[in-house]
């Protein structure tokens, strides 16, 4: 397994997913709820986050080709993305792209289980997310590259779907000081790898630039 592309992709999608930043928000989704339903809406999430992640990594090249959308073109845009969701964490907001407007907020706070959505859809599983895999899908090249891709997946969904089970209890445990530390700390890491794609992209579609 290619480690260094195992950990570049792992840091990526820990740092848009950010288990610790987003207990809150499963919290308050599941705030009325047993402790038994909270696992239940957790088990939920997981399992559409595998389903999910699994149907963009085997097709999203196939609908950039349809699309005549080029990986490098679309790196390009999606290192955009994740910089403005990466600046958002780093100022301590959040971003409209993975937490939906405020008439989404609205209309998810009346949903009876929050499990798809919002909480998977778009809140986990939003553009920054869906940009990632695809990218990194495409810079998949060889064997071990493709193994590191599927377990740097399943080790990032595996995190959180431990965090949201556990959430009852680290709730008690984390203060607003560590999620808001780790807030920031995942949005510096975020920038950094986004900044990389773009820079990647750019030097691509300008080889002047290089």
């Amino acid at each position: 397994m290619d480690q260094a592309f195992f950990l570049k992709m792992f840091a990526a999608l820990f740092a848009i997913m950010n288990p610790v930043a987003n207990l809150p928000v499963f919290l308050s989704l599941t705030s009325s709820r047993t402790p038994a339903s909270q696992r239940a809406v957790a088990i939920t999430v997981i399992i559409a986050l595998i389903v999910g992640s699994g149907i963009i990594a085997l097709v999203g090249n196939e609908i950039l080709a349809v699309f005549g959308i080029s990986l490098s073109a679309f790196r390009l845009a999606g290192g955009f993305l994740i910089l403005l969701i990466a600046l958002h964490l780093i100022s301590g907001e959040q971003s409209a792209a993975h937490h939906g407007t405020d008439a989404e907020k609205a209309h998810s706070a009346t949903q009876d289980n929050p499990a798809i959505y919002p909480l998977t859809v778009p809140i986990l599983l939003g553009p920054g997310t869906i940009s990632t895999l695809i990218i990194f899908r495409g810079q998949a090249t060889s064997v071990s590259q493709e193994i590191a891709y599927g377990a740097a997946i399943a080790a990032a969904i595996a995190l959180l779907g431990v965090t949201f089970l556990a959430a009852p209890l680290l709730q008690r445990l984390l203060g607003q000081t560590a999620t808001s530390v780790m807030s920031r700390l995942m949005g510096m890491i975020l920038a950094a790898i986004a900044m990389e794609m773009m820079v990647s992209s750019l030097k691509a579609l300008l080889p002047g630039l290089a």
